[in-house]
C-alpha cells in the first residue's frame, strides 16, 4: 500500500492502490482530511472544507 506524509502531523498515511487524485481521505493519526493531489509520488495536501463536505455527501448517498 503507498504511503505519504501528512502535511499537519508529519505521520505516515496509507493509500489505497485504487485511489485517484482528488480523492480525500484521513490521516488515521491527526483527523486532518487530506486531498490526493498527485499519484506519482504520492502528494497529499490539507482539503478544503467544500471539498471535504462534497466527499461526505456523496458517501451517504445511495445510488
Amino acid at each position: 500500500m503507498p504511503t505519504s506524509t501528512c502535511p499537519e502531523c508529519s505521520e505516515d498515511v496509507y493509500v489505497d492502490a485504487d485511489s485517484e487524485q482528488g480523492d480525500v481521505i484521513s490521516c488515521d493519526e491527526c483527523g486532518t482530511d487530506l486531498e490526493i493531489v498527485g499519484l506519482d509520488p504520492i502528494e497529499l495536501d490539507i482539503a478544503d472544507e467544500a471539498a471535504a463536505l462534497a466527499t461526505d455527501d456523496e458517501e451517504e448517498f445511495e445510488y
